[in-house]
C-alpha cells in the first residue's frame, strides 16, 4: 500500500472518530454515531468524485473506507462510555482530518488530470465538506462559515501541494510540507483564536 492510500485510510478514521464525538456531544444512539461518522469521513470525498466524474467513487471501489469508518466510530462509541474524552480532542482531530484530506484531494484531482486551480478547490471540497455535514445535521453552524481560519487552511495547504507536484510529484516530502501547512495554520488559529477580517456593512 502506497503512502497515498494509507494517509486516506488514517484520514477516514480520524473524521470518523471527529463524527462520532459530535454524536456523542448531541446524545445520540450508536446508530446516530455511525451514520454521523460515516457522513464526515466520506462526504468530502463522495462529493469530489461526483464533480470529478470518477467511476466508481472511492468508497464504493473499496469498502475498507466504510469498514474503517465504521470500526473507529464504534471505538469512539465504546471508549467514551468508560472515559472522559480529552478537552479539545474534537478540534484536534478535525485539524489532523482536514490536512490529510485537503491533501488527498488535490492529489486526486491531479492525478485526473484537472488544472491546478480545480486541483486546489477539490482539495478544499474534499476537507470541509464532510465537516460541514456533520455539523449541518447535528445542528451546529459549519466551522466553515465561523471566523475561525478554517478552509484558508485548507486552501494554503492544497496550493502548497499544487504548487510543489510539478517537482515532486506525488513524493513523500511535498505530502509532508503541504499537510504541515495545512495543520500548522489551523491548530495556530485554535490556539491563539486567529479569524480573518469581519465584512462589516452598514445601510446609511
Amino acid at each position: 500500500m502506497n503512502i497515498i492510500y494509507l494517509l486516506d485510510l488514517f484520514g477516514t478514521a480520524v473524521f470518523a472518530v471527529t463524527g462520532a464525538l459530535v454524536a456523542g456531544r448531541k446524545q445520540m444512539d450508536l446508530f446516530g454515531v455511525v451514520v454521523l461518522a460515516l457522513v464526515t469521513a466520506i462526504g468530502g470525498g463522495t462529493l469530489r468524485d461526483l464533480v470529478l466524474g470518477a467511476d466508481p467513487v472511492f468508497w464504493i471501489g473499496d469498502s475498507l473506507y466504510i469498514t474503517v469508518a465504521t470500526a473507529a466510530s464504534i471505538l469512539t462509541f465504546a471508549l467514551a462510555r468508560i472515559r472522559r474524552r480529552p478537552r479539545g480532542l474534537l478540534r484536534t482531530a478535525d485539524a489532523f482530518g482536514l490536512a490529510v484530506f485537503t491533501i488527498i484531494g488535490a492529489q486526486k484531482a491531479l492525478s485526473l488530470g484537472v488544472g491546478p486551480g480545480v486541483a486546489v478547490m477539490m482539495g478544499i471540497m474534499t476537507g470541509v465538506v464532510g465537516g460541514m455535514i456533520r455539523d449541518v445535521l447535528s445542528g451546529e453552524i459549519p466551522l466553515i462559515l465561523r471566523r475561525e481560519i478554517y478552509a484558508t487552511a485548507s486552501l494554503c495547504g492544497a496550493a502548497v501541494y499544487v504548487l510543489l507536484h510539478p517537482f515532486l510529484p506525488d513524493h513523500p516530502a511535498a505530502i509532508l510540507v503541504a499537510m504541515i501547512v495545512t495543520l500548522g495554520l489551523r491548530l495556530s488559529a485554535i490556539r491563539w483564536n486567529l479569524a480573518l477580517p469581519v465584512f462589516s456593512h452598514q445601510d446609511h
